[in-house]
């Protein structure tokens, strides 16, 4: 099951709470093809980082020789070798644009341009830079696991932090406090009677 359908019962994204009984705490986010292996690195963990790292190779070498292929259509229609050199260096631009935002995202949060529907072009042009960007990236780590994994240690502190605050059954101190103000104020009435006498 991927990442964007998960049952309204699962874990909440983004190392947040879930508002179960049963849960110590945050729970760490999913990430695409590793679900949350990434945490201890286990579960098959070191053969998914080299499936990714050997999936995404192949696909960009599948997109090269399909650009490539292109590339001859171009030539054999004879338009120029300054319209092939444009698209040659359009490509490459767009190729190092899109593995810079997916290297970005990988890593930390990706930037605002992003949301811009020209940007999403550019990116999609240059879908071999994003396959280059995820092999390298699943070389050292799974692809997103550092932003991942601060924002899981980042809600691990603030749970613990939270709950080192809190001082036993806070429904208990709440009905502490009522008890507390009932026998004040009849103890209050007590005195005033006795005086009264």
């Amino acid at each position: 099951m991927s990442d964007q359908h998960r049952p309204a019962d699962g874990p909440e994204p983004g190392g947040r709470e879930s508002g179960g009984a049963g849960h110590g705490g945050p729970e760490p986010a999913p990430i695409r093809f590793f679900g949350t292996t990434w945490v201890r690195r286990d579960g098959g963990y070191g053969l998914r980082r080299a499936g990714v790292a050997v999936g995404s190779l192949v696909l960009a070498a599948a997109g090269a020789a399909l650009l490539r292929f292109a590339f001859q259509g171009l030539e054999i229609a004879a338009v120029g070798s300054f319209v092939g050199t444009l698209v040659v260096v359009g490509f490459a631009v767009c190729s190092a644009l899109a593995f810079r935002h997916t290297w970005a995202g990988l890593t930390g949060r990706p930037g605002p341009s992003a949301a811009e529907g020209s940007g999403q072009g550019l990116l999609f042009i240059g879908f071999v830079g994003s396959l280059l960007a995820y092999f390298c990236r699943s070389l050292v780590e799974a692809p997103g696991e550092q932003r991942h994994r601060a924002e899981y240690e980042a809600a691990r502190e603030r749970y613990e932090r939270r709950r080192g605050t809190r001082t036993g059954n806070p429904a208990a101190r709440k009905a502490g406090a009522k008890t507390g103000a009932k026998t004040g104020a009849k103890t209050g009435a007590k005195t005033g009677a006795k005086k009264r006498r």
